[in-house]
Formats: C-alpha cells, sequence, structure tokens
C-alpha cells in the first residue's frame, strides 16, 4: 500500500468515525431531522418498526463500521461503496439548506450539503482504486500452483518406479 493510500483512507474515513460516534452519543438531535424518513419507511414497512431515533443508531453504525475498515484499508473499496450509499439519505435529511429562511444559516447549512456532496465524491474514486486489495495473493496462488505441480511430478515419477 503506497503512503499516499495509507494517509487518504483514514482522512477520508474521520468524517464517518466521528459522526457516527456524535450521532451514537446523541440520537435526539438528529432524530427529529430523520422523522420523515421514518414516516415513509413505516407506509413502506410497517413490520420493521423503525424509530427515527433507531434510524439515527443504525446510520451511525454503518458510518463507524464502514469507516473504520476504510480506515484500516480492510475492504477499502466495499467500504467507501457502502458510506457513498448512504450520502443521499444523510446529505438531503440533515442538510436542507432549501428549507432555510435565515441567510446565514442557509449559507451554513448548503456549505454543509456541498461538503457531503465532495466526500461522496471522493468515497465514489476510493471504489475505483486500481490497487489491487491483496497484492499478494496473486504470488502466494503462483507458489503454490508450483508446488503442487511438482508434487504431481513427483507422484507420477514414484509411480513409474
Amino acid at each position: 500500500m503506497t503512503l499516499l493510500r495509507v494517509v487518504a483512507r483514514p482522512m477520508l474515513a474521520t468524517m464517518f468515525i466521528s459522526g457516527g460516534v456524535m450521532a451514537l452519543r446523541k440520537p435526539d438531535a438528529l432524530a427529529a431531522k430523520t422523522q420523515p424518513v421514518a414516516d415513509v419507511l413505516r407506509k413502506v414497512a410497517p413490520q420493521a418498526h423503525l424509530s427515527a431515533k433507531n434510524l439515527v443508531r443504525l446510520n451511525a453504525l454503518v458510518h463507524i463500521t464502514a469507516g473504520g475498515t476504510l480506515a484500516t484499508g480492510r475492504l477499502p473499496r466495499t467500504s467507501a461503496l457502502v458510506l457513498a450509499a448512504t450520502m443521499p439519505a444523510t446529505t438531503v435529511t440533515g442538510h436542507p439548506f432549501w428549507n432555510e429562511t435565515d441567510p446565514v444559516a442557509k449559507r451554513n447549512q448548503f456549505t454543509h450539503f456541498m461538503k457531503n456532496v465532495s466526500l461522496t465524491g471522493g468515497l465514489l474514486l476510493s471504489t475505483l482504486d486500481p490497487e489491487p486489495h491483496k497484492p499478494w495473493l496473486g504470488s502466494r496462488a503462483a507458489r503454490r500452483a508450483v508446488a503442487a505441480k511438482d508434487t504431481v511430478v513427483d507422484q507420477i515419477s514414484d509411480l513409474r518406479g
């Protein structure tokens, strides 16, 4: 793994991990913004018993887990894709700048909205990272194939006498 990846992945993941931890600690602060989503999901899947607080907690757990795996370089493409998939709902419910009437609040929400759009772009780029996740797998497989071939050749030689 290059130095750039060692540094960039944790930097990208930091926002998701810290935001997820804050959301788990204080889900009430975000539950009000999430209530419309919970209402729609309750209509679509009434058996799920989803509350706004539980949606906040679920999203927080996804952000912490996928952020952690992205930061540590484990399944980085999958982690980035999972995080990117959560971003549209998180961004629209968390930063609805179009509903703000106060110009300062509107500008603040717009800034955070665009920050999330930028983070999503970075995550999508991370899903296309050309570096193989585990480059040593190919060389290990080649060594094992050669060893298996040598074993078969030895066994055939033994059978021939």
